[in-house]
C-alpha cells in the first residue's frame, strides 16, 4: 500500500504488485528471495524481481507469468580477491562505482519504473537504494536478510580509511526510510532497524527425496555421499581421488565444463536443483553462506566449512551452525591440499539437532501481503533520523579491542546495549561523562591477593559477577547471541572458591628471534593481558555440559574428573569457545600421554585446537612434575591481548592458565621454572618452536620496567628501570605474525645450522693444528687461540660468540643458504629439539646465524645506554641500534611491507626540520617477536610532542594502507607480582 495513494491505484488483497530487489552478492541471497517469491504468486500476486542473478535460479523453481525478471545490478556486495579472501578496499570502490557516483540516475530511473509497475510495496534484500528509491516515488518499504551492508562495509572502512566513510553513512540513510525488518536466523548485529519481525529459516522446499536423487544418480543408500558446495573455487585447484576416504563419492556443484574429475568425484549441471541434491548427502563441504547453512539445517546435513577472510556474515552464521551441532570447521591449507579425511569422518558422526522452522518463506510472504494492504507493523515509537543515529557506522562489533574504543561513538554504543548484541569478551566502560568509575568486586570477598589497582582484573571480576544472570535467562534468542557467557555461567559453583590469575603480553624491546640462541633480551610487560578463573570440584559435584554429562553416562562408570574450558573472543578470532575431555584422556596406561599425542590429540579439530594452550598447562604439569588431578577443573578464559600481533597472546595465555591451575591446586612452583614449563606447552603441545623470553617476562616482567634476561636457557639477570625521559611504543602493522610459521622455524632451523658449522669448522681447525711431538704449539694455532677455538668447537650457544671472533674465521666459511638434504648429509643433524629439518627446503644461513651474535652485543650496548647520561646522543645511539636490528631481520627474511612502511614513517619524523629543531621525539623502531608481520617497537623521548607523532604515525599508516593500527603503550605487572586472587561469592549481598 503506498503512503500517498496515486491516481487510479488500488490495492487488494486479490491482486498485488511487488518489487523485490536483490543484491548482487552471490547465489544465497537469491535462492532465498525466491522462496518467499513463490508464496507471494501462490497468493496471487506479481512479483518483479530485480537482479543480477542468472534467470534459472528463478524459473527452476517457479514457471508463472506472474514472475517479472529485471535484469539490473544496484549493489555489488563483497569483492573477492581469490575465493576464500574479501578485497575490502575493492568492495568499496565497486560499490562507490556502482551504487554512489550514478546515485542520482539510479533514484530516478527506480523511481519512475517502481510507478510504471504500480508497485504496492517495494522489498529490498538487502539492496540499500532501494529503501530511498521507494520512499521517493511514495511506496513503502520493507528489508528482508540477516545482514545489512552498513555493518559488512563498515569493518572495511576502517580498515581502508576515512576517504570511504560517506559509503556507510549513506547505506545506514538509505535504509533508515525502510519501515521495518523481517529478521532471518543467523543475523548479524543491525542497528540502522529499529522495528524487527523475526521469522523462522528460508529454505526452498524439496522436490524430491532421498532415495529418489540417489537412485537417479545410481548411488545407493550404503555409499557416503559428500556435496562440494563450492562456488567460485581456487585458481588452479585440482581434485585428486585421494582426497576422499575409501567408499566415498562427491558432488560437485559449480565446475566449468572443461574441468576433469576424478572417477569418486560426480560432476553436477549447472541448473541442478541443489535443495534435493544436499538432502539426499551425507554431509556437505563449502564456504558459509546464508543460502548453504540454511539448507544444512534444515535437512540436518552436516556442514563442513572453511572460513573466508573478512566475510563479516560468517562468525553469525558458524554461531548457528555449531550451535545446532552442525558444523566443522576446515582449515583452508587442509582443504587445498586435500587432507579432507579426518573432517569428512568427524561430520558424519555429528547429530544435526535443528527443530526450529523452516517455513520463513511463508510467514514472510504473509507479513509482506499484509504490509502492503495496509497492516502497520512497525511502532512509530522511532523516527527515522532516530534509526539512523542507532545505525552501525564504524564495525563496532567486529573492531571491539582495548585501545580503539575510543574512536567509538556514545551513541552506539548505547544502540548496542539496547540491543544487546555484545559479541567477544565482556567489556566493561570505566569512563562515563568523564568521571572515571570502577565496576564493582564487592559481591566478591578476596579470600587472598589483591587487585592492585588494575582495572582489568576489576572488569573481569564484574564479568564474573554478571554470569549468574546469564545462566539464568530464559530467553532463548539471548542465549543463543550469548553463547560463550551461556556456557561460561555453567562452569562455577558459586559457593566454592575461584582462583584467578593475570598474565600480560610483552612488547619486545631488543633480543627477538635471537632468544633461542642465548642472547640478552629486554623485554616490557605491557598492558594488555589474559585472566584466568579456575575451580576444582569434586567430580560428583560438577555441573558438567549436556553433551559431557552424556558422554560420561554412555561409560557407566559414574563421575571421573572432566576438564571444561570457555574462552571469550572466539567470534573476533574464529574459532569454538568451549572445550572439554575426561582428565583421565591425558594418560596412557598408568603414565601421561607423550607430548607428541597430545598434539595431534589437540589438532583433531582445528576449531578447538586453541584448547592446547590451555589444557597443555595441565598435562606438561602432570608430565613434568608428576602432578595428579583428582578433582574435575573448571577453567575460564578472557584474554585483552590482540592475536598475531607479534606480542605474546599465546605465551599470557599459557602463563595464566598455568599460574590459575597451579593456584587452585596449592602447587608452589618457582618464577623460573613457571615460564620453561608453559614455554614446554608451546614447544611441545602446540608445536610453535618459540625461545623462553616471552613466557619469562609474562611470569617476572614488573610494571614499567625491562625484564633482562639471559636465555641460556632462562637466566634472569635484573629488572631495568627506564628512564623517566624514555618511552616505548608498540605499534601493530596489521599483518599477522605466527611463531608457528614457516619463516621464522626456518630462520631458527637456519641459525642451528650455523651454529654446527661453526664447531665443525672449529673442531677442523684444532685437528690440523694439533701440538708438534715436542709439545709446542704451532703459529697457526696460536694465531686463532686455542683456548677460544676449544671453547667454540662445543659451542652451546651462538650468542656465546663474539662478533669480532665470528668476522675473523667464521663469517665467509657460512654459506648463504643450504638445502636440508645436503646438510644433514654431512651433519647429521642441527640439534634443535623443537624444530625438524625439511630435506627437500633450502634454509638461509649465514643471515640467520649472524644475527643472534650481533644482535647480542646489541642489546649489552643498549642495557648499558639506558643507564648512560640523559642526552640527545644516548636517544640517538639507542635509536640507531633498534634500526639495525630491524634491518638485520630483514636479513634473515623475516621482514614485512607492513613493518617496513613503519619504520620509515618513524624515520621521517625523527629526521623532520620539526624533530631537529624540537631536539628530536622519536629516535627509532624494529620489528619485534618473531618478524613477518606483527608489531614495530619505536623509542622516543617522554613527552606530548611524541605521543602526538606516534598519532600521526598511526594516520599515515592507514592513510596509504587502508589498516588502522593498534597503539600498545603502557605498561603492568607480571604473574609473579600479580600473585593470584582467591574469591569467593557474597551470596547473601546478592538480593535478585
Amino acid at each position: 500500500m503506498r503512503i500517498e495513494e496515486s491516481e487510479g491505484v488500488s490495492a487488494s488483497r486479490n491482486h498485488l504488485v511487488f518489487a523485490y530487489y536483490v543484491t548482487g552478492h552471490g547465489f544465497g541471497h537469491a535462492t532465498r528471495v525466491v522462496e518467499v517469491v513463490r508464496n507471494l504468486i501462490l497468493a496471487g500476486h506479481d512479483v518483479h524481481v530485480v537482479t543480477g542473478a542468472p534467470d534459472f535460479v528463478f524459473t527452476s523453481e517457479i514457471q508463472s507469468p506472474r514472475l517479472f525478471i529485471r535484469k539490473v545490478l544496484l549493489d555489488c556486495g563483497a569483492v573477492q580477491a581469490d575465493a576464500l579472501t574479501v578485497d575490502r578496499l575493492a568492495s568499496l570502490e565497486k560499490y562507490s562505482e556502482t551504487a554512489v557516483k550514478p546515485r542520482d540516475s539510479i533514484l530516478a530511473t527506480e523511481t519512475q519504473w517502481l510507478h510504471s509497475i504500480k508497485a504496492d510495496l517495494v522489498v529490498s534484500d538487502v539492496v540499500p537504494v532501494a529503501c530511498r528509491a521507494a520512499a521517493d516515488a511514495g511506496i513503502r518499504s520493507v528489508c528482508v536478510t540477516n545482514f545489512s551492508w552498513d555493518f559488512i562495509y563498515a569493518e572495511y572502512v576502517m580498515a581502508a580509511g576515512y576517504h570511504h566513510r560517506s559509503i556507510v553513512w549513506q547505506i545506514a540513510e538509505d535504509y533508515s526510510h525502510c519501515e521495518f525488518l523481517i529478521r532471518l536466523p543467523g543475523y548479524c548485529p543491525m542497528p540502522a532497524f529499529r522495528d524487527v519481525i523475526d521469522v523462522p529459516l528460508v529454505v526452498r522446499r524439496l522436490h524430491k527425496s532421498r532415495q529418489e536423487v540417489r537412485k537417479e544418480l545410481g548411488i545407493s543408500d550404503d555409499v557416503k555421499l559428500v556435496i562440494l558446495n563450492f562456488g567460485g573455487q581456487p585458481a588452479g585447484w585440482k581434485l585428486k581421488e585421494e582426497y576422499l576416504p575409501s567408499g566415498w563419492l562427491c558432488l560437485v556443484c559449480g565446475a566449468s565444463d572443461s574441468q576433469e574429475l576424478p572417477p569418486n568425484f560426480i560432476k553436477l549441471a549447472k541448473d541442478a536443483y541443489t535443495p534435493d541434491l544436499i538432502a539426499a548427502s551425507d554431509c556437505m563441504l563449502g564456504k558459509i553462506g546464508y543460502g548453504t547453512c540454511s539448507e544444512a539445517l534444515a535437512y540436518k546435513l552436516p556442514f563442513v566449512f572453511v572460513r573466508r577472510d573478512y566475510f563479516n556474515e560468517e562468525p553469525f552464521l558458524r554461531n548457528m551452525l555449531e550451535f545446532y551441532q552442525s558444523g566443522v570447521e576446515m582449515i583452508r591449507r587442509d582443504l587445498l591440499t586435500g587432507h579432507w579425511k579426518p573432517y569428512l569422518e568427524r561430520a558424519v558422526s555429528l547429530k544435526p539437532c535443528y527443530e526450529g522452522g523452516i517455513n520463513g518463506g511463508e510467514v514472510a510472504a504473509h507479513i509482506l501481503q499484509e504490509t502492503a494492504i495496509g497492516k502497520a507493523y512497525a511502532s512509530d515509537k522511532l523516527s527515522g533520523a532516530r534509526r539512523l543515529r542507532d545505525a552501525i557506522v564504524l564495525g563496532y562489533q567486529l573492531q571491539r579491542v582495548a585501545g580503539r574504543d575510543i574512536s567509538i561513538p556514545d551513541w552506539y554504543a548505547n544502540a548496542e546495549n539496547e540491543l544487546s548484541k555484545s559479541t567477544g569478551s565482556p567489556v566493561v566502560h570505566t569512563n562515563v561523562g568523564g568521571q572515571q568509575t570502577c565496576a564493582r568486586s564487592e559481591d566478591f570477598e578476596i579470600l587472598h591477593g589483591d587487585l592492585q589497582g588494575l582495572s582489568d582484573t576489576t572488569s573481569f571480576l564484574k564479568s564474573l559477577d554478571e554470569l549468574d544472570a546469564v545462566y539464568d535467562s530464559k530467553n532463548n534468542t539471548e542465549k543463543r547471541q550469548m553463547r560463550e557467557h551461556k556456557a561460561a555461567a555453567g562452569l562455577f559453583n558459586w559457593e566454592e572458591d575461584i582462583f584467578v590469575a593475570r598474565a600480560p603480553g610483552r612488547l619486545d624491546v631488543m633480543g627477538g628471534i635471537a632468544d633461542y640462541s642465548g642472547s640478552l633480551v629486554l623485554q616490557m610487560p605491557i598492558r594488555e593481558a589474559c585472566h584466568v578463573a579456575v575451580q576444582r570440584n569434586h567430580p560428583g559435584k560438577h555441573r558438567l555440559w549436556k553433551h559431557a554429562e552424556a558422554r560420561q553416562n554412555a561409560k557407566g562408570q559414574g563421575p571421573t574428573p572432566v576438564l571444561q574450558i570457555v574462552s571469550y573472543g572466539s567470534e573476533l578470532s574464529n574459532r569454538g569457545p568451549t572445550f572439554d575431555m575426561d582428565l583421565s584422556d591425558f594418560m596412557d596406561g598408568e603414565n601421561p600421554m607423550s607430548y607428541e599425542k597430545a598434539r595431534k590429540y589437540f589438532a583433531q579439530d582445528p576449531s578447538q585446537k586453541w584448547a592446547a594452550y590451555v589444557a597443555g598447562s595441565i598435562l606438561v604439569l602432570m608430565t613434568e612434575l608428576g602432578v595428579r588431578f583428582e578433582d574435575s577443573i573448571s577453567m575460564l578464559v578472557s584474554s585483552a591481548v590482540p592475536e598475531g600481533k607479534g606480542v605474546s597472546s599465546s605465551a599470557s595465555v599459557e602463563v595464566a592458565s598455568m599460574s590459575a591451575v597451579a593456584a587452585a591446586h596449592g602447587l608452589n612452583i618457582s618464577p623460573r621454572d613457571m615460564a620453561l614449563l608453559c614455554q614446554k606447552v608451546e614447544n611441545h603441545i602446540v608445536g610453535a618452536p618459540c625461545g623462553v623470553m616471552d613466557q619469562m617476562t609474562s611470569v617476572c616482567g614488573e610494571a614499567n620496567k625491562l625484564l633482562a634476561m639471559v636465555c641460556q636457557p632462562a637466566e634472569v639477570i635484573g629488572l631495568v628501570e627506564i628512564p623517566s625521559h624514555i618511552r616505548f611504543w608498540g605499534i601493530d602493522s596489521g599483518i599477522r605474525h605466527s611463531v608457528g610459521g614457516a619463516d621464522y622455524g626456518s630462520v631458527r632451523i637456519g641459525a642451528f645450522m650455523g651454529r654446527e658449522m661453526i664447531k665443525s669448522t672449529a673442531s677442523a681447525i684444532l685437528s690440523r693444528s694439533l701440538p708438534s711431538i715436542n709439545g709446542s704449539i704451532p703459529d697457526e694455532l696460536e694465531d686463532y687461540g686455542a683456548e677460544l677455538l676449544k671453547c667454540e668447537s662445543s659451542l652451546d650457544y651462538l650468542c656465546n660468540l663474539s662478533p669480532h671472533r665470528y668476522e675473523a674465521l667464521y663469517a665467509k666459511m657460512l654459506p648463504e643458504s643450504i638445502l636440508g638434504e645436503a646438510f644433514l648429509a654431512k651433519y647429521a643433524d642441527h640439534n634443535d629439539p623443537v624444530t625438524v629439518i625439511d630435506q627437500k627446503h633450502t634454509y638461509g644461513v649465514r643471515a640467520a646465524a649472524k644475527h643472534p651474535i650481533y644482535e647480542n652485543f646489541r642489546v649489552k650496548a643498549f642495557k648499558a645506554l639506558l643507564s648512560s647520561a640523559t642526552s640527545d646522543d644516548q636517544l640517538t645511539a639507542l635509536g640507531e641500534l633498534l634500526y639495525q636490528c630491524h634491518y638485520s631481520y630483514s636479513a634473515c627474511g623475516l621482514g614485512s611491507d607492513g613493518t617496513d612502511r613503519l619504520v620509515r614513517l618513524v624515520q621521517e619524523k625523527q629526521h623532520s626540520k620539526s624533530s631537529k629543531s624540537e631536539d628530536g621525539t622519536l629516535y627509532g623502531a624494529k620489528i619485534t617477536g618473531g618478524g613477518s608481520g606483527g608489531t614495530v617497537c619505536v623509542i622516543g623521548r617522554n613527552c606530548l610532542r611524541s605521543s602526538q607523532q606516534i598519532l600521526e604515525i598511526q594516520q599515515k599508516y592507514k592513510d596509504a594502507t587502508g589498516y588502522l593500527p593498534f597503539i600498545f603503550e603502557g605498561s603492568s605487572p607480571g604473574a609473579v607480582k600479580f600473585g593470584y586472587l582467591k574469591i569467593r561469592r557474597r551470596i547473601s549481598l546478592r538480593l535478585d
